[in-house]
């Protein structure tokens, strides 16, 4: 199986740097543009299923992504991102958001833990690991999980794990 693994592309609240977990924001121009400049590289990789977070953000950039790759998609629930719970909307940078994203097993007031985001990420990628063993899939998802799903292929530092982020529509591949 090859695993493709891409972040939806820019919103608003990217661009003003708030924390957007599961509040359901809409992807920019330019976040088309990435969705669209990614599909580009995508057509062309024989992608037989996409799999997309049911936030919009991730269902629209997986649809520009899936008009060249005509491939079957899907949504699922463990792939949304994480819940910041009161953290929601707030600047990337505030002194809160940080000091309780660096607390692995610190459940957001109102939200959910890291580690319940690797629970339910790293069943559904077990679960893609006996259902599509011979396909390409492309999953659709969101900073904080790409970041989880990268740990599940590769060991990081607690540091490297918090510094960790992919790029709007950047592109990130795995081999099962």
């Amino acid at each position: 199986m090859k695993l493709y693994v891409t972040r939806h592309g820019e919103t608003t609240w990217n661009v003003e740097w708030k924390v957007s977990g599961i509040t359901d924001v809409e992807l920019t121009e330019r976040g088309k543009e990435q969705a669209r400049a990614a599909a580009d590289i995508l057509k062309n990789e024989d992608i037989e299923i996409v799999i997309a977070s049911p936030l919009k953000r991730a269902i629209h950039t997986a649809e520009i992504i899936n008009e060249k790759c005509n491939a079957i998609m899907e949504i699922d629930n463990r792939l949304t991102e994480q819940n910041y719970g009161v953290y929601e909307g707030v600047h990337r940078k505030s002194e809160g958001f940080l000091g309780n994203k660096r607390q692995f097993a610190f459940k957001y007031p109102g939200g959910e833990s890291m580690m319940q985001v690797a629970y339910r990420v790293y069943s559904l990628l077990d679960e893609l690991r006996s259902k599509y063993p011979d396909k390409n899939v492309l999953l659709v998802t969101h900073g904080g999980v790409c970041r989880v799903i990268k740990t599940y292929f590769e060991d990081m530092t607690n540091e490297e794990f918090f510094n960790y982020s992919q790029d709007n529509c950047g592109l990130a591949i795995y081999h099962i």
